[in-house]
């Protein structure tokens, strides 16, 4: 049986580690069986115990007849999470890793989140994974839930969908707020030969390893989203890996949004705007974040000292974000 690793062991702190590292655990080779999305009770994620908070789940039809899953939980004003990467309304309450985020979303206000199309609730078996697909989902979901003016909140690839949203709408975003975001994916950056070479090895290995029995390729993966995480944190990370999204679309999804750009609609963005961003995200890199401040007219931005793409609890970045993103919202 594999022993799960502590993230010291690991030592994976960028894309170019991260893709050693995978090598070194033989992860290129196909030959593993992948394991379906349905998963074992004894598979699904760790759990902090049963969340306060109870959410109401719904589910609206896209402009392509896709059913999108979205919640609606908390009390106050309404306050909407675009939907990102690895979530599922269904567990992450709960996590580890979504739970403190969660519980402040909700704290002074209704918050209505959804999951992405191809994951979590939402329909799985879809033909469009797009970018414009995320944006016409974002919509639905507001629509479906009689908003009318609303601030939103996004974190990573979830904040290209908010912005080219507050961009079309801007009658209908009061503020926007951001965490590890960015303007342009992956691909439009400038990088060098041996990185793009190192991205595409990261989407083959997400192709076999995603799935597999043996959590090593989502312990890589998990572990540079997540360095300062326990070892807790990540498990509980790599496995909710498996339960929110299937390898094929997980795939699916990582090329679409490598090429995101909106460096032309940020700066039709009209609501006041909070950027926030760790100095040292190897998942998002610290520049990218930067370049997203100076594109939206008067963002404010504030740099977190952290590690870690996805903030957690017990880091003193948490509690600057926290003080940030009340303050903003008040």
């Amino acid at each position: 049986m594999f022993k799960y690793l502590s993230n010291n062991h690991l030592e994976v702190r960028n894309r170019t580690q991260a893709v050693a590292q995978a090598r070194a655990l033989g992860l290129l080779d196909a030959s593993v069986p992948l394991v379906p999305p349905s998963l074992q009770p004894e598979q699904r994620p760790l759990t902090l115990g049963r969340s306060e908070v109870e959410p109401r789940t719904y589910f609206t039809e896209s402009f392509d007849g896709t059913r999108i899953a979205y919640a609606i939980a908390g009390n106050g004003p309404p306050l909407v999470k675009v939907a990102n990467y690895m979530s599922h309304l269904a567990y992450d309450w709960t996590s580890p890793v979504w739970a403190h985020w969660l519980e402040e979303l909700t704290r002074a206000h209704t918050l209505i989140c959804a999951d992405e199309r191809g994951s979590g609730l939402s329909d799985w078996d879809v033909d469009d994974l797009s970018f414009e697909a995320w944006v016409h989902d974002l919509e639905a979901v507001i629509d479906a839930a009689g908003l009318k003016r609303i601030p939103l909140f996004a974190m990573s690839q979830a904040g290209p969908v908010a912005i080219a949203y507050a961009a079309r709408h801007p009658e209908r975003v009061s503020r926007l707020v951001l965490h590890g975001a960015y303007a342009r994916g992956w691909l439009n950056r400038d990088l060098t030969e041996a990185q793009i070479e190192e991205e595409q090895l990261m989407i083959s290995l997400m192709r076999v390893g995603w799935g597999r029995e043996n959590p090593a390729f989502r312990q890589v993966f998990a572990t540079q989203l997540f360095p300062d995480a326990t070892t807790d944190e990540l498990h509980a990370l790599e496995r909710q890996m498996r339960v929110s999204v299937s390898p094929e679309n997980a795939v699916r999804l990582e090329r679409e949004m490598h090429q995101v750009d909106v460096r032309q609609l940020a700066p039709k963005v009209q609501a006041p705007t909070l950027i926030l961003h760790s100095r040292q995200d190897e998942g998002v890199p610290f520049e990218e974040g930067r370049l997203l401040a100076s594109l939206i007219p008067n963002a404010q931005f504030v740099a977190l000292e952290s590690k870690n793409h996805l903030l957690t609890k017990h880091e003193p970045a948490w509690q600057r974000f926290l003080a940030a993103f009340r303050t903003f919202l008040a």
